[in-house]
């Protein structure tokens, strides 16, 4: 990875392009969403060293969650952001689905509203409530929740899950959290199943992922 400045600076995944250019070539990846995968290994990096996230991993788990944003036909704005937002289906048990209830709309609309995944990384709402960061905030902003696994101290920070840079950042922390250290196989593995709880995903991200690590 480049070295980048985290400070406040405008358009800072811009630092990124040309490294991402280039994997973004190589692989058949959109850049923009390759500068996103980038910028959350370089925030974790800084704010969790014994992490060792690398964008593959990123990488990996978008390719299989939504086709790095391409899900649907959706593509990734200039600002990160991914139109028309991409919906799982609703998870209210069937076809082998968990049953998990989304609190805040079902208290808006009195009755049960099921959560569907959301976003190119897939978050259902209580995960992103816990993990989500606005990846265009200033790092030091950020810096006491991301580099103590906490949730960021108010709603504006959190960012949104339809967003690319922000949904890489709070995978990111996830798997930080998750794992450990990502650099050992014990680690890497640990974390990628705690995003989904199924060894065939997990075999399937390595496989994804070990193929952008070139």
């Amino acid at each position: 990875m480049p070295v980048i400045r985290l400070d406040a600076v405008e358009n800072k995944l811009d630092q990124l392009h040309d490294w991402a250019k280039i994997h973004a070539d190589e692989h058949g990846i959109p850049v923009r969403a390759v500068q996103a995968y980038g910028y959350a290994s370089v925030v974790m990096a800084k704010a969790q060293p014994g992490c060792h996230l690398g964008w593959t991993t990123l990488a990996g788990i978008a390719r299989v969650e939504s086709d790095h944003a391409r899900f649907g036909g959706a593509t990734i704005d200039a600002d990160g952001q991914v139109r028309p937002p991409i919906r799982g289906v609703a998870l209210n048990g069937t076809g082998g689905n968990a049953v998990i209830v989304d609190p805040a709309a079902t208290s808006h609309s009195q009755r049960p509203v099921y959560a569907r995944a959301m976003g190119p990384f897939q978050f259902i709402p209580d995960t992103w409530q816990r993990w989500g960061a606005h990846a265009g905030t200033d790092y030091q902003t950020l810096a006491t929740a991301i580099q103590n696994g906490k949730p960021v101290s108010s709603p504006e920070l959190t960012g949104s899950p339809d967003n690319i840079d922000d949904a890489a950042l709070a995978a990111g922390r996830y798997l930080c959290a998750s794992g450990g250290d990502l650099a050992t196989a014990r680690g890497w593995r640990q974390a990628i199943f705690a995003y989904n709880h199924s060894t065939a995903y997990v075999n399937q991200v390595r496989n994804t992922a070990t193929g952008y690590d070139t």
